[in-house]
């Protein structure tokens, strides 16, 4: 069972471990060093601060241990979703709960009309995330496969 929970400035170390070379592969950058977790950090409180809030950048935390982070970006009507693990938190569903908890905040307290979310053709753990989350295919935009899912499609979970 995980937890979401606002990062903090402790996290810095951990984000390096699940921002590793391993696990950005798919994203187009490289691992994340010690500057950019503390940068990250700051920009994560301050998106939490911010009213409205726009951002939600949560750790995955099983046990009180940060194993990955997942963020909901409000853009108009609408919201992505994104996700990242530590290479040693694969494959035991940890993404999949993350994404139905921010799914059941999407659609519950904010009301939100849809979640988009996108993975690399090659990452197909992160499309099975996605299906299993309730989302369905809507297309390839810039080499990536995009992902959408709104409340009035059956949902997998119980929104709290």
């Amino acid at each position: 069972m995980i937890e979401l929970r606002e990062l903090t400035p402790e996290d810095a170390e951990a984000l390096q471990q699940i921002y590793s070379s391993e696990s950005t592969v798919f994203l187009g950058r490289g691992p994340m060093d010690e500057a950019e977790a503390l940068r990250y950090l700051a920009a994560a409180m301050a998106a939490a601060a911010q009213r409205p809030r726009m951002r939600y950048i949560l750790g995955i935390a099983v046990r009180a241990e940060l194993l990955g982070v997942i963020k909901l970006n409000l853009d108009g009507p609408g919201a992505s979703v994104s996700y990242i693990l530590r290479v040693d938190a694969w494959g035991q569903g940890y993404a999949t709960e993350g994404v139905r908890k921010i799914l059941a905040l999407a659609f519950g307290s904010l009301g939100l009309p849809e979640v988009r979310a996108k993975h690399h053709p090659d990452n197909a753990a992160s499309g099975r995330v996605l299906t299993k989350s309730g989302f369905t295919p809507a297309g390839t935009v810039g080499g990536f496969e995009i992902h959408v899912i709104r409340p009035s499609a059956p949902l997998p979970f119980r929104p709290a």
